[in-house]
């Protein structure tokens, strides 16, 4: 056994390791009985100390210091990249801090669910502060003097800072903000209206993710409070969530999972538990998702198919056709919720999120300020009051649970979504046609060969890079925007 293989060998047990911590996370948001969130907490502690032992066991600096990369291969160098990068960043914080922090964020979660269902920003306050002191202590060892949340960044979006993505979100502020004032003047496609039953929803919402490429034989939908994706490799499960006046919400939450779980599915299966089994940063993983919700499955190639899918479900729901189906899906909406959002609007909720955050990190902002700073900025971006706490800032999972450099990569993906479905159009000219039968396997598969499969094998931005063949920016969003809502708004 050479050092490399040793090394691989203890990788390969961590990350299962990994995997069961995580496969008790998606047990805490789906099947967990709310009284077991005490034991949960010391459960996800216990687990998080043994993680956090192997990461940072002496044996894996020997043997790194061992390993001639000259002799290994590309994936044997890309395997040691991220070998390196995980255990100099878990050497950084201290094994007691690490498992405080799991065990806090577990059992905010449960604090979290019951504020927000009581829009009780109060009853939440004295855990978050503890959350956000103890993401700061993290933040701290990982920046070793350096910039806090880059360090927090890093996490989610290696080699990209809190610098760079102001660079990018400036670009795309102002042209978002002109398209949503002209549209806001322009007269908008008739709204979805009507009840429709939630079981109904799941067995569409399941054939959705099937009709995607969603492999159920490895994964699963459940409901959830919060839609996510969990899990790699031979099991990737997901959520979503319904609302009987708003299946748009349940179908569409569906898909943007299943993008992400499509990822983790299609990743080479030689891999599987080493770090190229898994997306290579969040930010690429929202491309995925996003480009299976929106470029995808908001078209009018796909919402034609769907239309018809959904009148074989709920019989006539009010919409005449499916040209007027294709703009109740993609009508731009005031509202409050993130994931709701129609794709004008929603990166303006990224960029509240990503501001606050950098605040509330670089200790600018406190939690007993922060709901009225959330209310501000709000009403300054949108136009209208935040009329409750689960409509504004206690709506999202994110911070309650420690997800500080999260959000932004939900606006990076976009981008790079946009950068995607360029190049796959591209090569893809019949694109529309196949899914206007429901067929989306050359899209998906064109994805799978080109980002997909790769797993943590390429840096993030080089795999955008080698499948859309430009260095990403965000100009191909911004222009397939303006094209699709100008077309349907008649600007």
């Amino acid at each position: 056994m050479t050092a490399y293989d040793d090394l691989m060998a203890f990788t390969r047990e961590t990350t299962a390791l990994g995997q069961i911590a995580g496969r008790l996370g998606w047990d805490q948001e789906t099947m967990m009985p709310k009284g077991a969130a005490p034991q949960r907490g010391e459960e996800m502690a216990a687990i998080e100390g043994v993680l956090h032992g192997r990461r940072t066991d002496p044996r894996v600096g020997d043997w790194l210091a061992a390993i001639d990369t000259s002799t290994i291969g590309d994936v044997g160098k890309a395997q040691v990249r991220h070998i390196q990068r995980s255990f100099d960043r878990a050497s950084k914080v201290p094994a007691d801090l690490a498992a405080t922090i799991a065990r806090v964020t577990s059992t905010a979660q449960g604090t979290w669910a019951a504020a927000r269902e009581d829009d009780d920003v109060a009853a939440f306050a004295p855990t978050f502060e503890e959350v956000i002191n103890l993401k700061r202590q993290e933040g701290e060892a990982l920046a070793a003097g350096g910039d806090v949340y880059d360090a927090m960044l890093a996490d989610y979006e290696p080699g990209t800072t809190a610098a760079d993505l102001e660079a990018m979100f400036g670009a795309l502020r102002p042209e978002l903000t002109a398209l949503r004032a002209a549209i806001r003047d322009a007269d908008a496609p008739a709204p979805l209206e009507g009840t429709f039953d939630t079981g109904k929803q799941m067995k569409l919402t399941r054939h959705l993710a099937k009709t995607f490429g969603y492999d159920m034989s490895h994964g699963r939908v459940d409901k959830a409070v919060h839609p996510f994706s969990s899990g790699s490799g031979l099991d990737v499960r997901i959520t979503t969530r319904t609302n009987e006046a708003d299946p748009f919400n349940c179908f569409y939450s569906t898909i943007h999972e299943v993008g992400h779980a499509c990822y983790e599915q299609g990743i080479d299966r030689n891999y599987l538990l080493t770090p190229l089994g898994n997306g290579v940063s969040m930010g690429v993983h929202e491309s995925q998702s996003r480009i299976y919700e929106n470029q995808m499955g908001r078209s009018r190639a796909f919402t034609s198919w769907l239309y018809t899918e959904m009148r074989e479900t709920f019989g006539d729901f009010g919409i005449p056709d499916a040209e007027a189906f294709y703009g109740a899906v993609n009508r731009v909406n005031d509202g409050y919720i993130r994931t709701e959002a129609d794709e004008v609007q929603y990166n303006l909720h990224v960029l509240l999120r990503f501001d606050l955050e950098r605040a509330l990190m670089a200790g600018d902002l406190q939690v007993g300020d922060l709901e009225a700073a959330w209310n501000d900025r709000f009403e300054a971006d949108f136009g209208y009051k935040v009329d409750k706490a689960s409509n504004g800032v206690l709506q999202d999972v994110h911070w309650p649970v420690g997800l500080f450099g999260y959000f932004p990569t939900y606006s990076l993906g976009n981008v790079y979504a946009g950068c995607l479905n360029e190049a796959m159009r591209e090569a893809i000219p019949e694109l529309d046609e196949q899914l206007a039968q429901g067929d989306t396997a050359r899209a998906t598969g064109w994805l799978q060969n080109n980002v997909q499969k790769h797993g943590g094998l390429y840096e993030p931005r080089e795999v955008i890079e080698k499948a859309s063949g430009r260095a990403p920016d965000p100009q191909p969003l911004i222009n397939y925007l303006k094209t699709k809502f100008s077309d349907i708004y008649k600007l």
